[in-house]
């Protein structure tokens, strides 16, 4: 996720992490066209339709909202500290696919620039994390098309203490309670989630505090009487568990619940590169819905992945065992991960685009920034190489 998705921890002077290499034999570790491993026999051959290494890139650090992209990799992988980036034989049902599939780290990794612009800047990306709202508010000058959709609702959160504030139940409630206290909501400024909460009258701009950096500090000396942005697979934990001078619950509302409903991190490409590789995709998002719906049954080898990459890496992110396991606990249990109202696997809702289209570019018009005049939601997102019939397991 973008930049707002974590709380960084600096952990002093970071050095910079050799290659390191696991498994047994060299796997292309970019996108240079080293040869790919033969396609197992009754396995998905993607040899004679897709690059022989595709690249993928995520929107932040690897977490375990991230996991069913790491689940496509077997356990032979390479993984590049320097670069951020883990490659290896992209695997479906535990057979080789043909190609490599090499996943790089979005966030620092990428100077905290949006994978949007990666996709133009870089043509060696096939598809990266867009956030639909990201999609609209783009799609006049940079548009993307998104083939799948990782996560059924957005783990985004307003939290707060739930001591401070024990009758608050929702984003609303929220609004009324804080000016009593003289409370403010600190989120990453610009952030166009905030703008519709305030739209809609759920918060008012004089409570808003655009001044969040990521870190608990103003959090925790405010005692309570702050709220902030988050999101419901992390800082619920981490605040509990793992932020000194709080270790205590925090409640919080889902901006989904809130009505704003975006598809986070869908998975997306250029419309010129989505065009080019249409023979690719009809077999390789398929490939993508079965690897979530493999990683959501048994996270373990993508989880123990994430945590090695994050130890590699060594770049300040601070993620933990625990931190994972609840990610993928509240994924399950809060319906982040799941099937759609049509009942498969990242697909999209039609009439939910038409809904975030009348929600989102306003906002952006406002903010001068030029959607595309008529966007429709075929502009933004499409279920052409999606299989209806993968889906989660009840």
């Amino acid at each position: 996720m973008p930049t707002s998705r974590r709380t960084l921890a600096v952990l002093g002077l970071l050095t910079s992490g050799a290659l390191i290499l696991t498994g047994c034999s060299a796997t292309a570790d970019s996108a240079t066209g080293t040869p790919a491993p033969s396609a197992e026999s009754g396995g998905v051959d993607l040899s004679a339709v897709c690059p022989a290494t595709i690249v993928l890139q995520t929107d932040w650090n690897p977490e375990a909202e991230h996991g069913p992209w790491y689940a496509l990799l077997g356990s032979d992988y390479t993984i590049d500290a320097d670069k951020k980036s883990v490659s290896g034989p992209l695997m479906s049902h535990g057979k080789a696919t043909g190609v490599n599939v090499e996943i790089r780290s979005g966030g620092p990794a990428i100077g905290y620039q949006t994978v949007t612009s990666q996709l133009y800047t870089d043509p060696d990306i096939m598809l990266g994390y867009v956030s639909t709202d990201e999609a609209i508010q783009n799609s006049g000058s940079q548009p993307t098309t998104a083939v799948m959709s990782v996560m059924e609702k957005s783990p985004q959160i307003i939290m707060w203490d739930p001591a401070t504030y024990p009758d608050v139940t929702t984003i609303a409630e929220l609004g009324q309670a804080l000016p009593k206290d003289g409370g403010v909501v600190r989120y990453f400024d610009g952030a166009s989630y905030m703008s519709y909460l305030i739209s809609s009258g759920a918060l008012s701009q004089d409570i808003v505090d655009g001044s969040y950096d990521g870190t608990p500090a103003n959090f925790v000396a405010a005692g309570g009487k702050d709220a902030q942005q988050g999101f419901s697979t992390s800082e619920p934990y981490t605040y509990e568990h793992e932020v000194e001078n709080w270790n205590k619950p925090v409640s919080f509302q889902l901006i989904h619940d809130a009505g704003y409903p975006i598809y986070q991190s869908a998975i997306a490409g250029t419309p010129e590169t989505i065009e080019k590789n249409k023979a690719c995709l009809e077999q390789f998002v398929p490939v993508m819905q079965q690897a979530e719906a493999d990683f959501m049954a048994d996270p373990q080898a993508s989880i123990d992945l994430i945590l090695e990459l994050v130890d590699q890496f060594a770049n300040g992110w601070v993620y933990s065992a625990g931190a994972a396991d609840y990610a993928v606990k509240t994924m399950t249990e809060e319906g982040i991960i799941a099937n759609g109202p049509d009942g498969t696997l990242g697909s999209f809702d039609e009439a939910r685009l038409t809904e975030l289209i009348g929600i989102v570019k306003p906002i952006a018009e406002a903010n001068g920034t030029d959607p595309k005049a008529d966007l429709q939601p075929a502009d933004i997102a499409t279920n052409d190489f999606i299989d209806p019939a993968i889906k989660l397991a009840n």
